[in-house]
């Protein structure tokens, strides 16, 4: 077995409101594997997400990443060794396809002659057109090229793990398919850790090597995909995924 790279212990979290997003979730992620956190709307995805790079705190538990407790380490390093993509990209708007990309290893302060040479290999790996996309706005590129700037982006810095949070859900059908054709690619050839939020069940069993199933807030079952589908822990299980006697 691989080594753990992201060990949620006992995750708990109450919003401000009084809901409690998350109630005692303990979940292993080792390392090179993309596990998909899988659920219906406010069942905690996007809030265990957010935890593990402190965009939010929990209310009790604890984050580990390399065995190391996220709480004492310093917030913006923590960060810059983690890729974010979101939904439609979330490139900024003011920055070109080429300087979106740049962002991670300018702040890095890596020299120019670096960062062109990263810009050239980050867009060949996304299939992009670096002389051609390089220079346009996000407005100017259609959703499929965002999504994939949006790749580029969260892997400038080589990070050893990548968060997905709905990468695939605003874009048509025809593309979204193309680029998890892609991620898949990537993925093998990356060999990077992978949490992938997603209430797509197809999209899970295609792209994940464990599924995360969450309900109201709990973990409900984790395993293999083909774990899953033979022997479903639970009637939310079985209902979610289709799986009918």
């Amino acid at each position: 077995m691989s080594d753990a790279m992201i060990e949620l212990r006992g995750l708990r979290k109450v919003c401000p409101d009084g809901h409690v997003a998350l109630r005692g979730l303990s979940l292993r992620i080792d390392a090179a594997t993309t596990v998909a956190l899988l659920g219906p709307s406010g069942s905690g995805k996007t809030t265990t997400l957010k935890l593990i790079n402190r965009l939010i705190t929990p209310t009790a538990g604890t984050v580990l990443v390399r065995g190391e407790d996220t709480s004492s380490v310093d917030v913006i390093q923590l960060r810059r060794g983690m890729g974010y993509v979101v939904q439609e990209a979330g490139l900024f708007p003011h920055l070109t396809a080429l300087e979106n990309a740049d962002v991670i290893p300018r702040l890095l302060g890596w020299p120019a002659a670096q960062r062109r040479r990263r810009a050239e290999e980050l867009f060949a790996l996304v299939g992009l057109d670096l002389a051609v996309h390089g220079p346009r706005y996000p407005a100017e590129l259609s959703g499929g090229e965002c999504q994939r700037v949006g790749f580029a982006r969260a892997l400038a810095a080589d990070p050893a793990i990548v968060l997905m949070d709905e990468p695939f859900g605003a874009l048509d059908p025809l593309t979204r398919r193309r680029l998890q054709q892609e991620f898949l690619s990537l993925k093998a050839r990356l060999h990077k850790t992978v949490v992938l939020v997603t209430h797509d069940v197809e999209e899970a069993f295609l792209l994940a090597d464990r599924i995360a199933v969450l309900s109201e807030g709990e973990l409900v079952q984790c395993g293999t995909p083909g774990e899953i589908h033979a022997a479903p822990a639970s009637e939310f299980v079985k209902s979610f995924f289709g799986l009918m006697p």
